[in-house]
């Protein structure tokens, strides 16, 4: 493949980009252009790079990926990523630098089919098949396809590791990379390490069969944002303030996984039941200038989130729970009830002559007390498994109780143990929920207590129950609504997006 011999150097090339743009390039930046740079010239072939979230690590390789069309017109570039939408993103930032590089106008194609979103191909002396870069999901059909420079970018994310068989399927997907590789090119992982058994080692899995790392014998160049003195690699727009408070927020085990690049085991995690702030208090409802108004313990009340995770079965099966959260003005996290709901119908199912009910009905009656009770206008059912009919039957009792109040249904996809870990294991470390003191007398803290992500045996009803309202992405609370006894309340006029510390940065 002919190489034009150009003195620019990747890192000249970064600071002339950045000075185009108006901005200052930090160090970090010259170190790792430095890094990429050094590797390709020596002919290293397989590349590791691993730096912290909100680094620019996806804008440099972009950068990088310019500069290689610089010194190579005719190369060939493969953009791999977890969704095919990420990978675009990337194409279409190295076609903006093309664009607009001071050094680069001169490989922009000459008619515009040449130059698509997924797809261009610049100025070049081969005619070659492939484009010279392309996007690719990583579940894409990527057979006949043929690269020189092959970049994984963020290809390990929750959505691809976060179960043994996504993982082994994300290693089968990534090792047919290698039929795609030209006889001597390049291949470049970029991302942060998402589950404790990661792409990004030399190392095998303490508890698998391998016998070394998916990345064994790559060049690595770790980036976390705290070095070995105890410093930020980047100062100015990460200070130890914005550092401590990055930390709080995001919780100990993501933080060390996406800013200290630790491979953290989830297994390895629990959550502290003296953690929790407890309270005691119970809601008051008022009306001020005809505004309603919902207070506890004088604190008002901005947001309302209710989860009911259903269950049919015995005291040994799952429990139905239904939990309510609120947020307050004081930017604290109320778990205001977690109600275990364990009943039998009375009776045989159906013989109304005996007082009996279906047990569905009678598990909805009493969320519609629970509903009354906590001043909801709205609540999620999750729909896996029983839960699919039950949003009908709710409904059904609301209007016959004369309560105003929206079901929502939700179908969870992820991983229980990550979903509890993930909305709970920030905002409790922060010391931002606070329980109910009524709850210590349910089953809640003994799970809270006994709970292990890894062990099947342990019971996580409530837990399950509380992080599927922490995770709800938007709230809205009506303290008003109408019962069969002919109060009316009016609502607010307002929605309010709710604090969700355990989002993903």
């Amino acid at each position: 493949m002919r190489r034009v011999e150009r003195p620019a150097s990747f890192a000249l090339f970064l600071s002339v980009w950045n000075q185009y743009q108006g901005y200052d390039t930090p160090k970090i930046h010259f170190d790792i252009a430095q890094w990429l740079e050094s590797e390709w010239r020596a002919g290293n072939h397989h590349l590791c790079l691993m730096a912290f979230r909100s680094c620019g690590k996806s804008t440099l390789v972009g950068l990088f990926s310019g500069w290689l069309l610089f010194h190579t017109p005719d190369m060939r570039i493969l953009i791999v990523a977890a969704e095919s939408e990420l990978a675009e993103k990337m194409v279409a930032n190295i076609r903006r630098i093309i664009e607009k590089h001071p050094f680069l106008a001169h490989l922009k194609p000459r008619t515009p089919e040449q130059w698509g979103r997924d797809r261009f191909t610049v100025q070049r002396e081969l005619e070659l098949r492939d484009p010279s870069v392309s996007a690719r999901g990583i579940t894409s059909n990527m057979t006949g396809c043929r690269a020189d420079f092959i970049i994984c970018d963020d290809v390990e994310v929750p959505n691809t590791a976060d179960t043994a068989h996504k993982r082994e399927e994300l290693r089968a997907r990534l090792s047919e990379l290698d039929f795609i590789l030209t006889q001597g090119g390049t291949q470049l992982y970029v991302g942060t390490p998402h589950a404790h058994h990661t792409l990004y080692t030399e190392q095998p899995y303490s508890h698998s069969d391998e016998t070394y790392g998916f990345l064994k014998g790559f060049a690595f160049l770790k980036v976390p944002i705290i070095n070995e003195a105890g410093q930020s690699v980047w100062p100015d727009k990460f200070t130890d303030k914005a550092i401590a408070r990055l930390r709080k927020k995001s919780g100990p085990s993501r933080f060390q996984s996406q800013m200290m690049l630790e491979s953290v085991n989830i297994t390895e995690a629990r959550l502290d039941v003296d953690l929790f702030q407890l309270y005691r208090g119970a809601l008051v409802y008022s009306e001020q200038d005809t505004r309603p108004l919902l207070k506890l313990n004088g604190v008002r009340l901005e947001a309302a989130s209710a989860w009911w995770d259903p269950a049919f079965g015995s005291k040994k099966g799952d429990a139905s729970v239904f939990a309510v959260l609120f947020w307050g003005a004081d930017e604290n996290i109320y778990i205001h009830s977690v109600a275990y709901i364990r009943n039998k119908p009375v009776g045989r199912s159906g013989d109304n002559s005996k007082g009996g009910e279906d047990e569905a009905t009678s598990q909805a009656r009493q969320i519609c007390a629970l509903i009354a009770q906590n001043y909801l206008s709205r609540i999620t059912i999750e729909t896996n498994g029983i839960g699919k009919f039950l949003p009908a039957i709710l409904r059904r009792e609301l209007v016959k109780a004369g309560i105003k109040c929206s079901v929502l249904e939700h179908h969870s996809h992820l991983n229980k143990a990550q979903r509890i870990l993930e909305a709970l294991e920030a905002p409790l470390h922060a010391q931002k929920l606070y329980l109910n003191a009524d709850i210590l007398s349910t089953p809640l803290p003994d799970e809270v207590r006994e709970w292990r992500p890894d062990s099947a045996g342990c019971r996580d009803d409530g837990l399950d129950a509380i992080a599927g309202a922490l995770s709800a992405a938007h709230f809205q609370m009506k303290t008003g609504f109408s019962t069969g006894q002919g109060k009316n309340w009016q609502s607010f006029n307002k929605t309010y997006r709710a604090k969700n510390l355990s989002d993903h940065n």
